[in-house]
């Protein structure tokens, strides 16, 4: 299939997934994924219709994003991989959002080195995987509120990275944990779901859904 094909696909996909959950398609939007993805393949996709864009490593990023700089203000850049503090003060200066503040001390940083006010979403181990960072749970009502002072940042909601499973519906509790949190918050995004398990994450709420594979196909 063609890259004007996979969007096409993906877009029927995620409209069927908000009909069955009674929502519109318009409070769901499509990030693609575009690490190792060179920027004519993102410009493509722009082309396409696509207008929302993530990245994984700012040092691939930077370039990317530079080459790309005519495609602005119709393009928005995401963060949505682990962020170093080493690295916060370049993907402030890039991103239009960063979905992945996982400490307080990163958090502190963008604070410190943002030149703009920064809309970011709290990174939240729902399934407290090991091999995972961000915020527990039982964690984020607290971090939230030291976050939600630091005058640079504005919390715009919640992010979460899922189990890896065959079958997705084995992780509709962590989006369904996740949504509640976000509500309970009084929070209005979610980042949730890639592509094997996207339309369950819309079904429990996403608004931002992060995916890669179903668009660009398989990574080297």
């Amino acid at each position: 299939m063609t890259l004007e094909q996979n969007i096409r696909d993906l877009q029927s996909r995620i409209a069927m997934a908000c009909l069955r959950a009674g929502r519109s398609p318009d409070k769901v939007t499509l990030v693609a994924v575009s690490k190792t993805v060179q920027a004519d393949a993102v410009e493509a996709a722009f082309n396409a219709g696509i207008k929302h864009f993530g990245e994984s490593r700012v040092q691939e990023a930077k370039p990317k994003i530079e080459q790309l700089q005519r495609l602005k203000p119709g393009i928005t850049w995401h963060m949505v991989g682990h962020l170093q503090t080493n690295k916060a003060k370049t993907a402030a200066d890039i991103f239009d959002i960063i979905h992945s503040v996982d400490s307080l001390k990163l958090a502190e940083t963008l604070n410190n080195c943002s030149p703009k006010r920064l809309p970011i979403l709290i990174q939240v181990n729902v399934s407290a995987e090991a091999t995972k960072g961000g915020f527990m749970v039982s964690e984020v009502e607290q971090a939230m509120k030291q976050i939600g002072r630091l005058p640079n940042l504005e919390v715009q909601g919640l992010m979460t990275i899922a189990p890896w499973v065959e079958n997705a519906e084995e992780v509709r509790p962590v989006f369904r944990q996740l949504r509640q949190l976000r509500d309970a918050l009084g929070l209005k995004h979610l980042s949730m779901g890639m592509s094997d398990d996207f339309e369950v994450a819309i079904e429990e709420g996403a608004t931002l859904v992060r995916i890669g594979r179903a668009i660009f196909g398989e990574r080297s």
